[in-house]
């Protein structure tokens, strides 16, 4: 055996109680689980202090270009995360062509930056898999996203697609998911996805049930008609037999507070139903977003430029106004914009932009002697849309209720660049185990190891992970119970996590004593199409 660990509290993903064994480790994955202090290998880890547990799975990550522009990807290795599912909220990388790539990489350069002299070597999900396999630190799978798919095949227009555009997305579709993707996301609060109807979504999640995928949509609210918009996801999933998967599943805005119930009715009655039905939430109450997103999606209508132009039209300035502060703008979940709750984190100009960092809109306004929006549209214009911020519209009862739920997994929806960061990209998986199971008592360990590890992985089909027994791929993580922690906070996001001293990707020390390894055992998993 190449390593064995010791005598450990082993938590092995399924839910069931914990016991005391030796975890032998050969050629990547577990060959031996055994009585304790029996095993001997090349290796030997005293883990008798130590849970171990599979590895952490990230249902919903944003490292689509991080784990290649920083491949020894810290934020994620040093929480236990040893598997991430990338292509979220309808907009990333492939499938792309020229055009298309262009406008991705300005419009969504808030959650993944625009490196420069990065090389763009794909355009399909292939090139895209085949570009992790070169060397990334943890295992990556793919979700199509919808909203890049409706841009190469229809721009960003307003409409429905005519025949021969949704049989082409149905098309490339296809293919995408017989090249390895586990299915499809999609942006419902995103242009262009926002201008997707039903009947188009439902087309296409009749491609993704075909191939044995799931739908994991960023639905039309998380604000006023959240439990409509969270309806019309699992009524398209009943309607085409295409599993889903609620993505970042959260009650927010005053709208909201104390209604996570209604919610989960809503769920277990779909559940009862037959509807294949997971989730996943952070356990944070702040959420983050590109800046430009609040907009309406009229005046994101058309693309970056079309967007710029009209937020330097004064007229158009005073109709995007009213949209935002008193009707409720689409793109702020159908709810009028507090601007003391919206806080800028992440700005690509820091010369003229930096003293606006950690500041809610409303405080800098009033520091400017300006209006909110007056503000807003000029960062966004000098920014290029390429500024991120800070959403304060959680409830903490929500959160709790929610990561109760049967259906539930973790994702930390966690975005790796900008100033400021919000800390769940480095501190969502030990802020469940410390607060949530440790402090709080809102969840057992069992219960929550599941939640993050076999619960996960049986979403995206994968039988060999998730679950520590013989024959499983050696994903795996050792924390101790009552020192695992995040450190992360709003004023100093990126900082690892306490308490968690081993990681292993494919069998492969990535955190070693606490310290990471410049080991890159991760690679692309694809998923096999029906």
């Amino acid at each position: 055996m190449d390593i064995a660990l010791r005598a450990a509290r082993v938590v092995d993903g399924t839910g069931a109680a914990e016991y005391r064994a030796d975890v032998g480790v050969a050629e990547g994955r577990v060959v031996a689980v055994t009585d304790p202090a029996t095993l001997s290998a090349r290796r030997t880890v005293d883990a008798a202090d130590l849970v171990l547990a599979p590895g952490f799975v990230d249902m919903h990550a944003h490292s689509d270009l991080r784990l290649l522009t920083e491949p020894d990807h810290l934020a994620k290795v040093s929480q236990g995360v040893t598997l991430e599912v990338l292509g979220q909220d309808g907009l990333s990388y492939a499938p792309v062509d020229e055009r298309t790539l262009a406008e991705l990489r300005t419009r969504i350069a808030g959650w993944n930056d625009d490196p420069p002299d990065f090389d763009w070597t794909w355009r399909d999900v292939a090139g895209y898999l085949d570009r992790l396999d070169e060397g990334v630190a943890v295992n990556a799978a793919y979700l199509v996203p919808h909203g890049t798919l409706r841009m190469l095949c229809m721009g960003d227009e307003n409409r429905a697609p005519s025949r021969d555009e949704l049989e082409e997305m149905r098309r490339i579709l296809d293919r995408c998911l017989r090249q390895g993707a586990f299915g499809m996301s999609s942006g419902l609060t995103y242009t262009p996805g926002m201008f997707a109807d039903r009947d188009e979504l439902a087309a296409l999640c009749a491609v993704v049930a075909a191939h044995g995928g799931f739908h994991s949509p960023h639905h039309r609210s998380y604000g006023a008609g959240a439990l409509e918009a969270y309806a019309e996801m699992v009524e398209i999933s009943r309607r085409t037999g295409c599993p889903l998967h609620l993505a970042h599943a959260t009650m927010n805005f005053g709208v909201n507070a104390g209604r996570a119930g209604e919610l989960l009715s809503l769920l277990d009655e779909a559940l009862e139903t037959g509807v294949d039905l997971t989730l996943d939430s952070y356990p944070y109450l702040p959420g983050c977003t590109a800046l430009h997103a609040l907009l309406p999606s009229w005046a994101a209508e058309g693309g970056v430029e079309a967007t710029l132009e009209r937020l330097r039209d004064p007229e158009q300035r005073a109709r995007i106004r009213r949209v935002m502060e008193v009707e409720g703008s689409d793109g702020c979940h159908g709810v009028p914009v507090d601007w003391d709750l919206i806080e800028i984190n992440g700005v690509r100009d820091g010369e003229r932009n930096g003293h606006l960092l950690g500041r809610t809109v409303a405080e800098a306004a009033r520091q400017a002697g300006r209006r909110p929006t007056e503000l807003y549209f000029d960062v966004l214009l000098s920014e290029r849309l390429g500024s991120s911020c800070l959403m304060h519209v959680g409830h903490e009862d929500n959160v709790r209720a929610i990561m109760r739920h049967r259906a539930h997994t973790a994702g930390s929806d966690g975005l790796l660049v900008g100033d400021r960061p919000h800390p769940r990209a480095w501190g969502t998986f030990p802020r469940y185990l410390a607060r949530y199971v440790r402090e709080l008592g809102v969840l057992g360990l069992e219960e929550c190891v599941h939640h993050m590890t076999a619960r996960a992985a049986d979403r995206l089909g994968l039988g060999d992970r998730g679950r520590i027994r013989e024959g499983a791929v050696a994903d795996l993580v050792l924390f101790d119970p009552e020192e695992v922690a995040d450190t992360a906070t709003f004023d100093e996001p990126r900082r690892q996590a306490a308490g968690i001293p081993y990681v292993l990707v494919n069998g492969v020390p990535v955190i070693d004593e606490g310290e990471r390894t410049d080991a890159l055992p991760g690679h692309a998993l694809r998923h096999r199409a029906r």
